[in-house]
């Protein structure tokens, strides 16, 4: 018997991500959460845009530790699955997005195709 695993799961956040966001917060004062959406554009077809902002009345809220990360229902279906994590390199910090659903994507990160 195959055991079949659950293709349809949210994205999901590293603590990482979570500790980066409440630095974030700490630093201006304010409590936003983190919104990762999905455009149309980018060298690649689809763009990231990651900013942060107040939830709205369709978001899926991924919480912890009082922090939110924001995914709107139309960015939900090309973020199952994804992972939201941060990263600081030698070129500089930011937050990125591991996404299973991009079968390819452009140098800068940001930009992908399903």
């Amino acid at each position: 018997m195959d055991l079949q695993l659950p293709t349809d799961l949210p994205p999901r956040v590293t603590d990482r991500a979570f500790a980066r966001l409440a630095e974030i917060c700490e630093a201006t004062g304010e409590q936003k959460a983190l919104r990762v959406a999905v455009e149309g554009g980018g060298c690649s077809g689809f763009q990231y845009d990651i900013r942060l902002d107040d939830a709205g009345a369709d978001d899926l809220v991924l919480e912890k530790g009082g922090q939110k990360v924001l995914v709107d229902a139309v960015s939900l279906p090309f973020l199952q699955n994804a992972v939201i994590d941060y990263t600081e390199e030698l070129i500089g910090a930011r937050f990125v997005i591991q996404n299973p659903n991009a079968t390819s994507s452009c140098g800068c990160g940001t930009s992908f195709s399903v």
